[in-house]
């Protein structure tokens, strides 16, 4: 009987499934997703150097379509098949031209015509300054053909190689420089030529080196790195298949964010997901177990800290500017790879090369994973638990403190030549041009009226102040199809001056479906306050005119209504990002009062780290300015990425709530997470502040700010306000949900 009994099948339900093998499966799935992110992110790494052909430079990339100045510019191109973007070729000796330079720089004029990209039938000059020292040509660069944008490489090519035919045949001593709209723009192209390369080479130095420090091994932060890039290939192939088709608009600059957003929150990503694993390791023999469990562990966190990041970045989609709005996609791409590498390939890879990855310091089963009961940040979590009213009102006085400096920070706006933190070639050839000749030249506002009334308009917009008054400062606009015709007929020699006054009706524009293009010669530089002040004046001149319909637009224009796009994006993206943090804060916290209370402390570590920058701006690095669009690109990184270290301690902080009351779980959860989110913090700051490499106050603005804003937080609000403010309301934080009502 005994024997018969050891062999018959047992009664009753089947043994259930043992853990391991669910787990087992579980791991085999995510290895099977990584692997597949791991093969479209190879395949994507060759699509980074490639971003740069789909990138858009020009107004339209920027501007709204609803913008006066771009409902000019559609105008325009019912007059002419191609869309110019005006520049000039700057001669200068000092001392005074010699009479081989003026054979030279009048020779040039027929040279540049021949280069393929110019708009031969615009060269026009040169001109010589009184001095005798500067004289200056036209050379406009082709900006569109019909329906066909010439991308930003093609117009740097275009820009040397007139740059490169006017310097081959000038004599010795004579300098040759670009200015105007088309040198400063192929400027601020080629500030952003190998950005891919060198963003990538200094981010990826700073962080190995940081990842050095922080793990202390020779060989993890490979592992870390070798996932990020694999999330930024496969950013790069969809963003560049998407702008490829028209779905959305890359520009230089949100192209040079994506990189730096994809390293910096990889790295925040995989950190919290290692430091989770290395945990495990300590309790669990087998490696897939270990990162099982800390896979449930940091998901949440990691999931919830993307979400916010990427809802914020798409709330940029109610914005004006159409920079803003193709950022928020392209971005949001970036952190939407970014979080599949991490939680797919990263976890699957690490596993399979086993605990050695942590050599020398690798974890062994000792059930010493308990950090919050030994360790530096457990004897400062408990430090903090006993002075918890004093710690945060100091903390607040001293975000105050730097709040106040808030007000002097100018965000009205820079101007072209003071947008470099270098002096480009074509900043130099401005100020030779500036000094020389008028500085309103060449990129004239435009005046689209109703053919009826273009007398009136004339007249009315001559009256305005800010507008040259000198014989044909404001006419109707030349047609240079006709202009070409008569000077190759002899009509008008070549490199003639121009006759004095407009030009005679028949070689200006004719009337489209009952509408005209007026120029008018502004007194200041485009990119000036004075001269947006004077493209308000005459929109206020040319709207009152009965009958008219008429609109302002040109370059000057379009500084001004970029400007405004960004103040109204400013004002109103802001509100709805916080918003969207709050709820996505009260649906992961299940509470309402921590939520409140994290905005609010993220908001103030915002505000202060302006205050900062606004010193740091004048006093240290001697900006002129700051552009309307900054403080809200600063909001988004600091508040959405900053964001993220409440996240990852406040759902730590609950979990350790559920099993040791509130302020024991406050004080665990900063014990937990200290050394892991301090540790993402300085690596996130080092990222963002490689954007300081690129030549462009506005790049060197944001990195300054979002690296000082986020060491800011991780250092002062995460370690010390949060914490502190917490413990001191207690379990009501967790209101109205059932902890509050738990052990204090």
């Amino acid at each position: 009987m005994d024997r018969v009994a050891e062999t018959e099948p047992a009664t009753g339900p089947p043994p259930a499934v043992p853990p391991r093998r669910r787990l087992s499966r579980g791991a085999v799935g995510i290895a099977v997703v990584g692997l597949l992110v791991f093969l479209v992110g190879a395949l994507g790494g060759s699509y980074q150097g490639r971003l740069g052909e789909v990138q858009k430079n020009d107004n339209a990339a920027y501007l709204p379509t609803t913008a006066e100045s771009t409902r000019v510019a559609d105008e325009q191109r019912r007059f002419a098949d191609v869309e110019t973007v005006p520049g000039f070729l700057v001669y200068h000796r000092d001392g005074g031209l010699t009479d081989a330079d003026r054979a030279a720089i009048t020779a040039d004029v027929q040279e540049v015509r021949g280069i393929d990209g110019v708009a031969a039938d615009q060269v026009a000059g040169p001109q010589f300054s009184a001095d005798g020292a500067t004289a200056s040509t036209s050379v406009p660069l082709v900006g569109r053909t019909g329906s066909t944008t010439v991308n930003g490489d093609r117009l740097v090519a275009v820009e040397q190689d007139v740059l490169a035919a006017a310097r081959d045949g000038a004599p010795a001593g004579l300098a040759v420089h670009s200015a105007g709209v088309g040198g400063l723009l192929v400027a601020f192209i080629d500030a952003f030529g190998g950005l891919d390369s060198t963003l990538l080479l200094v981010a990826g130095i700073v962080v190995v080196v940081i990842l050095l420090v922080v793990y202390r091994s020779p060989v993890l932060w490979f592992f870390q790195l070798f996932s990020a890039v694999l999330a930024l290939g496969a950013a790069s192939l969809a963003v560049y298949e998407l702008a490829k088709h028209g779905v959305l608009t890359l520009t230089g600059q949100s192209q040079g964010i994506l990189f730096v957003l994809v390293i910096g929150a990889g790295t925040d990503y995989a950190l919290l997901l290692i430091s989770r694993y290395r945990e495990e390791l300590h309790t669990h023999d087998s490696r897939v177990t270990a990162m099982t469990r800390a896979w449930r562990g940091a998901a949440p966190a990691i999931g919830a800290s993307a979400a916010t990041v990427v809802l914020g970045l798409l709330c940029l989609g109610f914005g004006e500017l159409n920079s803003d709005r193709s950022l928020g996609p392209v971005c949001a791409i970036g952190i939407g790879c970014t979080v599949l590498v991490m939680l797919t390939f990263l976890p699957a890879f690490l596993v399979l090369f086993g605990r050695w990855v942590f050599w020398p310091r690798t974890p062994h089963v000792d059930r010493a994973s308990d950090i919050a009961t030994h360790g530096i940040w457990w004897r400062f979590a408990q430090a903090l638990g006993r002075r918890a009213r004093p710690a945060w009102i100091g903390a607040v006085v001293l975000l105050l403190a730097f709040l106040a400096a808030l007000p002097t920070l100018s965000s009205s706006g820079l101007s072209l030549t003071d947008s470099f933190t270098n002096e480009p070639d074509a900043v130099v050839g401005q100020r030779l041009y500036d000094a020389s000749f008028a500085q309103g030249a060449g990129a004239p506002a435009v005046i689209a009226t109703d053919a009826g009334a273009v007398d009136q308009v004339i007249a009315a917009v001559s009256g305005v102040r800010g507008v040259a008054t000198d014989p044909g400062s404001v006419c109707v606009a030349p047609d240079y199809a006709k202009l070409a015709q008569l000077a190759a007929g002899g009509g008008f020699p070549t490199g003639a001056a121009a006759p004095a006054g407009c030009l005679p009706e028949q070689v200006q524009v004719q009337p489209h479906h009952g509408r005209l293009l007026v120029d008018a010669t502004l007194t200041d530089r485009f990119d000036t306050t004075a001269a947006q002040e004077t493209v308000q004046r005459l929109r206020a001149a040319v709207h009152a005119v009965p009958g008219a319909d008429a609109l302002v637009g040109g370059q000057a224009a379009v500084q001004y209504d970029t400007l405004e796009a960004s103040r109204h994006d400013r004002d109103l993206i802001i509100p709805i990002v916080l918003a969207v943090i709050f709820v996505v804060l009260a649906l992961l916290l299940r509470a309402l009062v921590a939520p409140l209370l994290l905005v609010l402390t993220v908001v103030l570590s915002f505000g202060a780290a302006l205050g900062v920058s606004a010193l740091v701006f004048d006093h240290v690095f001697g900006f002129g300015g700051a552009d309307p669009g900054f403080p809200l690109f600063a909001f988004l990184f600091l508040v959405a990425l900053g964001i993220d270290y409440n996240i990852f301690l406040m759902t730590r902080v609950r979990e350790e709530t559920l099993e040791h009351g509130t302020r024991g779980g406050i004080l665990r959860g900063l014990a937990v997470t200290g050394g892991v989110i301090t540790s993402a913090g300085i690596v996130l700051a080092a990222t963002f502040a490689v954007l300081t490499v690129l030549p462009l106050v506005f790049a060197a603005e944001i990195g300054f700010t979002v690296a000082f804003g986020v060491l800011l937080d991780t250092f002062l609000v995460r370690s010390v306000l949060v914490p502190a403010l917490c413990t001191d309301v207690g379990r009501r934080i967790w209101l109205p949900s059932t902890l509050a009502r738990g052990a204090p």
